[in-house]
């Protein structure tokens, strides 16, 4: 039975495509290590039981290709990713030095998979925005905010955030990023920190806290002066605390700088609660950020990031995905594949604690103050000359998603592509074909081992060397197919297949193992289908 879906009064229609790869949940970063990829398969659990694929487009997008990554990355930091498996990890200690790959960021099976299905999902999902296929496009896989241009960093290998911006500017002029994860948003600042075709914006815990960038006084360089926002914060700030800096800062981002399109990070480590994180948000305060950056009505991608309560960052991210598509979920979670690890009340809320919050008012002014100036010091929106939208291989299957329909079986009553794409209409009374849809679950135990605590703040003192800034002109005409010397990037059909864990293992409390069958759905992306 699915959970209450509560209709938002009020609110525009808005389309909303969602990109779930069931293979993503498959992979493992290893024994101890708080990033699982799990709880994205436990989120879209707990949207698929909630009703949530009447209200919304669902699509699992082609893997991003090696040549697609190297728009931003570099050759052969994008070839030794995919060239290094556990299996020959000991040929590849120069590289893994070099590129930072090891301790934080270790090499596991289907390490280059799980950073394709992660960029697939973010380019796509900027691509559909681009060709108004939708208004807003989420990719909870996505989000991995720290990795470089030719640098592994902080769980994060492949920067998939960067690579759907950079699709954004084909068609877009300013492109704003928002990040409200406890972490700087550093990879995402560093790699448009010369430019005023994106403003970076971000909302972190700093000082002694990692990757320790993001000072109030770091606004940009050369053209891109003033077009880099850092707000820092101090442990335990509350949802109103947070609230009174967040929307005076957009909203004056949104008059002075004037976007075209937005991405938001929507990094759930800030919540109360998380092993990493130190901040005191509620999940109602972390979502109150997603509506009201939807108030605006740009077009939207929502994108993944830290979060290591696997609990709570499915119920977060799912309520999310319920306010992007126009309904507020209700307290009661419906029964699930990971139904148990959301006990011992199995309500849907995230509160928060007790704990004090040391962010003064006196602080939190002074900074906002600061803050506003330098964002009103940018003088009004930048503008953009005016240049033919470059074409790549992948436009025409966007310009025609329905260019294969000739080949479906017309016999069929009801195809997957049309049950992938169907929005159920308000006011429908009946599931109809859907009936049950959200119920089949296999509760089949499978066991991961857990060994002992990692954090992310181990790598904070590593010496990294002083940041240099990725030129976004290069970036640009990467994106449009002009890189010298090479072939223009295509879209090529790649293999997602998980690696498999292990038999027979012991098991964490926080830490399930996927099921072996997911929620029924069967999505696909840029034409074509693909079956779990």
């Amino acid at each position: 039975m699915s959970g209450t879906m509560i209709p938002i009064a009020g609110q525009p229609h808005q389309r909303v495509c969602y990109f779930f790869d069931s293979d993503i949940g498959g992979f493992h970063y290893g024994p101890g290590h708080p990033m699982k990829p799990t709880r994205i398969r436990m989120c879209h659990s707990l949207v698929m039981n909630y009703g949530l694929y009447k209200k919304m487009e669902i699509f699992r997008a082609k893997p991003a290709t090696k040549r697609e990554m190297t728009q931003f990355h570099s050759d052969e930091y994008v070839d030794f990713l995919s060239r290094i498996t556990p299996a020959n990890i000991g040929g590849f200690s120069k590289e893994q030095h070099k590129y930072s790959v090891g301790d934080d960021c270790p090499v596991f099976d289907g390490l280059f998979e799980y950073c394709s299905i992660s960029a697939g999902g973010s380019m796509e999902g900027a691509a559909r925005l681009s060709r108004d296929k939708c208004d807003i496009a989420i990719n909870w896989a996505g989000g991995l905010h720290h990795a470089k241009k030719s640098e592994a960093s902080g769980f994060c290998y492949v920067n998939d955030i960067v690579l759907g911006i950079l699709e954004l500017l084909r068609y877009h002029p300013r492109v704003l990023y928002i990040d409200i994860d406890i972490h700087h948003g550093d990879g995402v600042e560093e790699a448009f920190y010369t430019t005023d075709r994106v403003m970076t914006v971000s909302f972190h815990k700093y000082g002694e806290y990692f990757p320790g960038t993001g000072e109030l006084r770091d606004t940009g360089i050369g053209k891109g002066k003033g077009y880099a926002c850092n707000f820092p914060l101090r442990d335990g700030i509350t949802d109103q605390n947070y609230k009174t800096i967040f929307e005076p800062v957009i909203t004056e981002v949104m008059h002075s700088y004037k976007p075209s399109a937005v991405v938001l990070q929507c990094g759930t480590d800030s919540l109360s609660g998380d092993k990493l994180g130190c901040l005191n948000l509620s999940m109602r305060g972390h979502a109150s950020c997603v509506k009201f950056v939807k108030s605006f009505n740009l077009p939207l991608l929502l994108l993944g990031g830290g979060g290591y309560t696997m609990r709570n960052v499915a119920r977060a991210w799912a309520y999310e995905t319920g306010l992007a598509a126009g309904v507020e979920l209700g307290s009661e979670i419906p029964v699930n594949e990971y139904y148990e690890y959301f006990g011992p009340d199995y309500r849907l809320d995230v509160r928060s604690s007790n704990m004090n919050d040391l962010n003064s008012r006196e602080y939190l002014e002074r900074v906002k103050n600061i803050v506003l100036e330098n964002i009103r010091s940018i003088g009004g929106p930048p503008s953009v000359p005016l240049q033919e939208v470059p074409r790549l291989p992948h436009d025409q299957v966007m310009d025609d998603p329905n260019q294969d329909e000739d080949m479906e079986d017309p016999d069929v009553r009801r195809s997957q592509r049309d049950r992938d794409a169907h929005v159920q209409p308000e006011g429908e009374l009946s599931d109809s074909e859907d009936e049950g849809e959200g119920g089949r679950r296999n509760t089949k135990d499978r066991r991961v081992r857990i060994g002992s605590g990692f954090g992310i703040m181990d790598g904070m003192n590593r010496g990294k060397g002083p940041i240099h800034p990725f030129h976004i002109p290069a970036a640009v005409a990467a994106a449009a197919g002009d890189r010298s010397g090479t072939e223009t990037p295509t879209k090529e059909k790649g293999s997602t297949n998980a690696s498999v864990i292990g038999e027979e293992v012991a098991m964490d409390l926080d830490t399930p193992e996927p099921p072996l069958s997911t929620a029924p759905v069967i999505v696909h992306g840029e034409g074509a289908t693909k079956e779990n």
